[in-house]
């Protein structure tokens, strides 16, 4: 005699057949062997996820604190030399050593990575309206303006970030602005591709249709329709912008082109100890390393949470 399957929670029993008297047989739910497996791969995804953009916030927020409060309560002498304390390693009263001169690392290190947020925000933010107003105006103008702007932007790609920001920030002093500009100037591109895109998809929606048919001009669907549409994705872009831009200035430095070499920097920092690593003193190296990767690191975190938010099909196809 066959078993009976189960009814489902909630479900009506059939009432019986009246030839036989019996109650017919109730099909059960089939699931996927592989099912609770998934749904508890899919939770601990998620978990992982949840903690590691919750890490991101706590470092991001603790570097942010930090460069807004360390340099209010403890001033920098950039030109202070102490070489009876050259290269002291790590203790309680310098947790991060000093230097080849002797100038603590801890509070350099603090006041080169508000350098180099400094840039990166600033940058970023530039880089950012520079490639939002590009890409919106050759997605909405189309036709030939559209490919004249993108063969431009196409070319410029062509050359490294890096080789056309050196050629920019060698004809300038050393400074923090010609680095700023150095950075704006090379990182537009990928913002102006992501707008444009964005613009043309924006362009093929009925409510767009409907503004044309209504006899809005091209600078008002653009301003009223387009714009409002890209800036989650612009902003986003900002973000994602602001590690870049501090690798970017951070390489410009170790390479003697971008502050002055008094002036704290990490990338200055990171050039000034390359031989104070050959004499096996690692401190002055690995500090100021650890304060361009971490930053970058938590930064990237954030941004990543907050692109699965703005692509949620793409955040359910990876989960599959």
């Amino acid at each position: 005699m066959a078993e009976t399957g189960s009814t489902p929670e909630g479900a009506t029993k059939p009432p019986p057949d009246a030839a036989t008297g019996s109650v017919p047989e109730v099909p059960t739910v089939w699931r996927s062997p592989g099912a609770g497996t998934r749904a508890r791969g899919g939770a601990a995804r998620r978990g992982t996820r949840a903690l590691r953009t919750r890490t991101s916030a706590v470092l991001v927020a603790v570097v942010v604190l930090t460069v807004l409060a360390v340099p209010a309560l403890v001033p920098l002498d950039e030109q202070a030399v102490d070489l009876g304390s050259k290269l002291l390693p790590p203790s309680w009263s310098h947790p991060f050593g000093t230097d080849e001169v002797g100038r603590d690392l801890l509070l350099r290190c603090v006041y080169g990575l508000r350098i180099s947020l400094l840039v990166g925000v600033v940058a970023g933010l530039a880089a950012t309206v520079v490639g939002t107003v590009v890409g919106a105006l050759a997605g909405a103008l189309g036709g030939w303006a559209d490919r004249v702007v993108m063969r431009l932007v196409d070319v410029f790609s062509s050359v490294p970030h890096l080789l056309l920001g050196v050629f920019i920030v060698a004809m300038f002093r050393p400074g923090l602005w010609p680095v700023v500009a150095s950075v704006a100037l090379t990182h537009w591109l990928s913002t102006a591709r992501i707008v444009r895109a964005e613009v043309l998809s924006l362009r093929s929606r009925p409510y767009i249709d409907a503004a044309i048919s209504g006899g809005s001009s091209r600078l008002r669907i653009t301003v009223r329709h387009l714009l409002p549409g890209v800036l989650p994705q612009a902003g986003l872009a900002a973000v994602l912008m602001i590690p870049h831009a501090i690798w970017h200035e951070s390489a410009l430095s170790f390479l003697g082109l971008g502050l002055p070499t008094h002036e704290a920097s990490l990338g200055n920092m990171v050039q000034a100890a390359r031989g104070s690593l050959l004499a096996g003193d690692w401190w002055p190296t690995l500090f100021p390393g650890l304060f361009i990767i971490i930053p970058t690191l938590a930064i990237a975190g954030l941004a990543g949470a907050w692109r699965e938010r703005l692509n949620p099909r793409r955040r359910s196809e990876l989960m599959l």
